[in-house]
C-alpha cells in the first residue's frame, strides 16, 4: 500500500521550450487531485529543474521508498540507461531507502484508445471523409534505439487493425526514416484525399511546434489535399489511468512490473566497458540458462544482442535523442 513515507517521482523527458515542461508540472498536478493520499514530485532528464539526479537524491532523503515512473512513451537511451544509472547512484548514497522502477507508458491499448479517440475527432472535423481515401500518418519522436521505434510501429499496425483506413503509415521528426514529407508524398501517389497526421507525443514542445509548420507547408505543396493535425496527448484519462496502474503494480510488486533494465547485469557490463547511450535492446522476457552471467528469472530478458562477446564496438555512441529535444 502506498504509504504517506512514499514519494512517486515522475520523471519527463524536459524541453527546451518551457511550456512543455509547464505540462508536465500540470500533469503533476492533476494526477494529485486524482490521488491526494500520494506524494507525487517531478524531474527531468534534461533541459528543467530539477534534473534527474537532483529529484532522486531530494525524494530518496524524504522517503522509505521512492517509486519512480518513467511519463515517456518509447524507451530508448534515456529510460534504458540514464534512469536505472541515477538510481544505482542514489541507491548508493541513501542505502536505507528503497527506490524502484516502474515501466515507461510503452505501446498498449490504453494508448492506441487515446490514438483511435483522436482519429475520430479529426475525420469529424474533416467531416466525416471516406477512411478509405483518407490516410493515417502516426508520427513520433525518431530514435536510434530499434526497440523505441518498433514499439511506435506496433501501435500503428494496432491502429490500421482496429479501423477501416487502409493507408496507416508510420514517420518520424527526426534521427530515423521515413519523414513526415515523404509518407505525405507516398500517400498523395496512392491516391487520398485526405491525411490525418496523429503526433505521438504526450507534451507540446519545439518538436510538436515543427510539426504544426511542417503541416502548414504541406497544404501548400499539396492543395488537392485535406489536411488534419491533432495535438499532443498528455492530459487524456488514460494516461492518468495507466500511471496510476504502474504504481500499484510496482506497489504489490506484481511480475514484470519493474524496467527490466534497472539492475540488468548486461547493462552494467556494458557500462563499466565503456558503452555510450545507444545501447540498442529491445526487452522480450526469456528465462536464461543458469551459469555465468545468466539474469534470475523473473528478470531475464533479450537484450537483441548477444551479450559479453558480441558486442560491436563500432556502434555508433550517439545519444537516441541528441538531435532533437522535447
Amino acid at each position: 500500500m502506498i504509504s504517506t513515507t512514499d514519494t512517486i517521482l515522475i520523471v519527463g523527458h524536459g524541453s527546451r521550450e518551457d511550456s512543455g515542461n509547464q505540462e508536465i508540472l500540470a500533469f503533476a498536478d492533476q494526477w494529485r487531485q486524482r490521488q491526494p493520499t500520494w506524494r507525487i514530485e517531478v524531474c527531468f532528464i534534461e533541459f528543467a529543474s530539477p534534473s534527474l539526479n537532483q529529484g532522486l537524491l531530494d525524494a530518496a532523503r524524504q522517503s522509505t521508498r521512492v517509486l519512480v515512473v518513467p511519463l515517456i512513451l518509447n524507451a530508448a537511451g534515456h529510460v534504458k540507461m540514464e534512469v536505472p544509472e541515477a538510481i544505482e547512484q542514489t541507491r548508493l548514497a541513501y542505502p536505507q531507502t528503497e527506490i524502484l522502477l516502474a515501466p515507461h507508458l510503452t505501446a498498449c491499448d490504453p494508448v492506441l484508445t487515446v490514438l483511435r479517440r483522436r482519429l475520430r475527432k479529426a475525420m469529424q472535423a474533416l467531416d466525416m471523409p471516406d477512411p478509405t481515401t483518407t490516410g493515417v500518418v502516426l508520427l513520433g519522436r525518431g530514435s536510434s534505439d530499434r526497440g523505441a521505434n518498433g514499439d511506435m510501429a506496433k501501435m500503428a499496425r494496432w491502429l490500421l487493425e482496429s479501423g477501416d483506413h487502409e493507408l496507416v503509415d508510420l514517420a518520424f521528426t527526426g534521427i530515423t526514416w521515413p519523414r513526415l514529407e515523404r509518407v505525405v508524398q507516398r500517400q498523395a501517389l496512392l491516391g487520398m484525399k485526405q491525411i490525418v497526421v496523429l503526433p505521438y507525443y504526450l507534451y507540446t514542445g519545439t518538436l510538436m511546434q515543427r510539426i504544426h509548420r511542417q503541416v502548414d507547408h504541406l497544404r501548400q505543396q499539396y492543395p488537392q489535399l485535406r489536411f488534419h493535425c491533432t495535438d499532443h496527448f498528455g492530459f487524456e484519462p488514460e494516461i492518468f489511468e495507466l500511471m496510476s496502474q504502474r504504481i500499484l503494480d510496482l506497489d504489490a510488486k506484481v511480475p514484470d512490473s519493474r524496467l527490466p533494465c534497472d539492475g540488468c547485469t548486461y547493462r552494467e557490463l556494458a557500462h563499466e566497458a565503456g558503452h555510450g547511450h545507444s545501447h540498442e535492446h529491445t526487452h522480450t522476457i526469456q528465462v536464461h540458462p543458469a551459469g555465468a552471467g545468466a539474469v534470475a528469472p523473473g528478470h531475464s530478458h533479450d537484450h537483441d544482442h548477444a551479450h559479453g562477446h558480441a558486442h560491436d564496438h563500432g556502434h555508433s555512441h550517439a545519444h537516441p535523442h541528441e538531435s532533437q529535444t522535447a
